[in-house]
C-alpha cells in the first residue's frame, strides 16, 4: 500500500495557517478542525514548518497567560520531515515512529499534496488485514472452488 491509496480516500484537503498568527489562533483552529496539526505558511503561501499540539503544549507549559501574542513562527516546528504519494505505508510507519511524529505532510512536484497521521496509517492498516484475514478464513474453510 502507498501514501497514495490513503490521500485516495482521505482526501488531500490540508489545514494552514499563517506564521505571523498566534498560537492561540491555531488552538482555536485545531479544536474547530477536529485536528491536531496545522500546516504553517508564510506571505508567498510557502510551506515553512508545522504547528501540532506537542509544539502549543510546550508553549502553553511555559507562558500560558501570553498565548494570544507568541506567534507560531516562534514555536512551530521548522525542519519539517515530509513524504510523496508514492511512499510504502511500511516506510511512512517507521519515519513516523522513529522520529516520534504524528503528522506527516505530503509532497508532490514540490507542493503540498496533503497530510497523514499516524492514525490514518494504522487505520488503513488494519483494513487492510482485516481483509486478508477473512480472504484467508474463506481459503481454509473452502469456500473458494479449487
Amino acid at each position: 500500500m502507498k501514501v497514495y491509496d490513503i490521500l485516495k480516500s482521505k482526501g488531500s484537503h490540508v489545514h494552514t495557517i499563517h506564521q505571523d498568527l498566534t498560537v492561540y489562533d491555531a488552538v482555536c483552529q485545531l479544536v474547530e478542525h477536529n485536528i491536531g496539526a496545522l500546516v504553517v505558511t508564510d506571505d508567498q503561501s510557502n510551506v515553512v514548518g508545522i504547528i501540532s499540539e506537542r509544539d502549543i503544549l510546550r508553549t502553553a507549559h511555559k507562558n500560558l497567560e501570553q498565548l494570544k501574542q507568541i506567534p507560531i513562527r516562534d514555536v512551530m516546528t521548522r525542519d519539517l520531515i515530509v513524504g510523496t504519494p508514492e511512499d510504502d505505508i511500511e516506510y511512512v510507519e517507521k519515519v513516523m515512529t522513529v522520529n516520534r511524529i504524528r503528522h506527516y505532510p505530503i509532497f508532490h512536484d514540490g507542493k503540498l499534496a496533503g497530510i497523514i497521521s499516524i492514525g490514518d496509517v494504522v487505520k488503513h492498516k488494519l483494513t487492510d488485514l482485516t481483509v486478508e484475514n477473512r480472504h484467508l478464513r474463506n481459503y481454509i474453510v473452502g469456500k473458494y472452488p479449487a
